[in-house]
């Protein structure tokens, strides 16, 4: 097979990446024995759960989404206000800590997401099945809820755990063509008259936390995410995953409920698992880049007058805004996983906005958001902590980690892609922008396809945000290698 070809094993070489970088690409006979025993946990002996499987539940998520980790519904509360819920699936309710399908969580810490295969964080016997809120199935959840004002600003709040039914399976962009007048009410909607009136009034409570979060400085980011188009084997093409309104719908409503139980537990006394970004590590850099686009940012870094200058980027060439969003997010810096325990001053999550921040609305995918469940049901139920302190800082850390070779294996199966649809575009010319600029290389995304490679030659003088015309001189699928050098053409 020549090193440039455009056919290979993807779920294999995705495997075999995962083991190189410390993750395990498959299950243990023991977890895949558990699984095989598990059954949905008893409803019947769980008295203190609510029942609230007569409500309108709907997931929207991916159209190929076998994983449903959450489900929302609503109801006015008058005077303008919204009682929103989310149901989270209740993962510990089958996977008990220290089970061989635990061990595996914890060692790989989420799902991952590749072109050729998903390897999920749990069984597909749980993850598909047991432990996924599916359409008409009566599940256990953690769910939270949040009163909205007219204005976006949040009232009572509570986390309880409760009984749920999904009435309806939903998928992002027939939802979001749906509201933008641009499609058909999807098929399960039409169904369910009520569920269409619940998603016509998140979207309404979305729009205005949106605008809240936003005036209170989180930042809107808009990057360009490709996605391969695979036929008999073969990556035909890369098209770009373009969000709508019905992501930001499912994307305020986990942040919100997010923030309300990182406060619960607080408030309850209990350690939380927090997801936190600390100021930007080159906020000197993004000052250079508004200075370039004819503004000014502050010396000291300031979410809300970061988030104003993108906002009016975004107004005034919504084309190019992607490109800036993207080198925004590379200067940022990571986000990592920090133990808040009671008395603790909060870091705080620099991009949204806010002080108070946990991963908790994907427990069948993220094992963050397993260890936030498992504190959520013990402040729930007023019992121990069920970790040690030394035990979650040293989570925090595992998570982090791994969660960093996750994306690591995600952004190489990304170049493998890329670089079976360029490979036979080599000598070509490309405009792209500098997404990665340090001793270890220089790193630049195309513009079109939207693929990013290394430059290997003509790299002295550039930083991240700086426009560039490179040419292909190679690819390599299997190492995920995309190679140019810096055109004056």
């Amino acid at each position: 097979m020549p090193r440039n070809s455009r056919r290979i094993d993807l779920a294999e070489l995705a495997a075999q990446i995962m083991t190189d970088r410390g993750l395990e690409p498959d299950f243990s006979a023991a977890a895949l024995a558990q699984a095989a025993h598990l059954g949905v946990p008893d409803r019947a002996s769980d008295r203190e759960a609510r029942d609230l499987t007569g409500m309108d539940w709907a997931s929207i998520d991916n159209d190929d989404s076998r994983d449903l980790d959450q489900l929302t519904a609503s109801e006015a509360m008058g005077d303008g206000k919204v009682r929103v819920y989310v149901a989270v699936s209740d993962v510990d309710a089958s996977v008990c800590r220290g089970t061989p399908i635990d061990d595996h969580a914890r060692t790989n810490t989420t799902s991952i997401y590749t072109p050729g295969k998903v390897f999920p964080m749990l069984p597909e016997r749980c993850s598909y099945d047991l432990t996924s809120l599916n359409e008409g199935e009566e599940r256990p959840a953690v769910v939270t809820t949040f009163e909205v004002d007219a204005d976006g600003g949040l009232g009572a709040t509570r986390v309880l755990r409760a009984w749920v039914r999904s009435k309806a399976k939903l998928a992002y962009n027939s939802v979001g063509a749906w509201l933008s007048g641009d499609g058909p009410m999807p098929e399960p909607m039409s169904r369910r008259p009520a569920v269409a009136e619940q998603i016509r009034m998140q979207d309404g409570v979305a729009a205005v936390l949106f605008e809240q979060r936003h005036e209170r400085g989180a930042l809107d980011l808009r990057t360009i995410e490709p996605k391969a188009v695979i036929s008999d084997g073969d990556v035909v093409d890369l098209v770009e995953d373009e969000r709508c309104r019905a992501h930001e719908i499912i994307e305020d409503f986990m942040v919100a409920a997010n923030g309300v139980t990182a406060q619960f537990l607080t408030n309850a006394g209990y350690p939380s698992f927090r997801r936190v970004v600390v100021e930007p590590r080159r906020w000197d850099r993004i000052r250079r880049l508004a200075d370039d686009l004819g503004e000014r940012l502050p010396a000291d870094p300031d979410p809300r007058a970061l988030n104003s200058f993108l906002g009016r980027r975004r107004r005034a060439d919504p084309v190019e805004y992607p490109d800036l969003s993207l080198s925004v997010v590379k200067l940022l810096g990571k986000g990592e996983y920090a133990v808040q325990m009671p008395g603790d001053e909060p870091i705080g999550h620099f991009g949204l906005a806010v002080r108070d921040y946990a991963h908790s609305t994907a427990a069948n995918r993220r094992f963050p958001d397993l260890i936030t469940q498992r504190l959520l049901k013990a402040a729930i139920a007023g019992v121990p902590v069920p970790y040690s302190r030394d035990e979650l800082i040293a989570l925090a850390e595992q998570c982090t980690r791994q969660e960093d070779a996750a994306k690591k294996v995600e952004r190489q199966m990304r170049k493998a892609v890329a670089a079976m649809v360029l490979a036979p575009r080599i000598g070509q010319t490309f405009s792209g922008i500098v997404t990665g600029a340090a001793d270890k290389g220089t790193w630049v995304r195309l513009f079109k396809p939207p693929v990013e490679g290394r430059l290997i030659e003509g790299t002295r003088g550039l930083d991240v945000g700086d426009r560039v015309t490179v040419k292909l001189v190679d690819t390599d699928p299997v190492r995920g290698y995309i190679d140019f050098v810096r055109s004056s053409r």
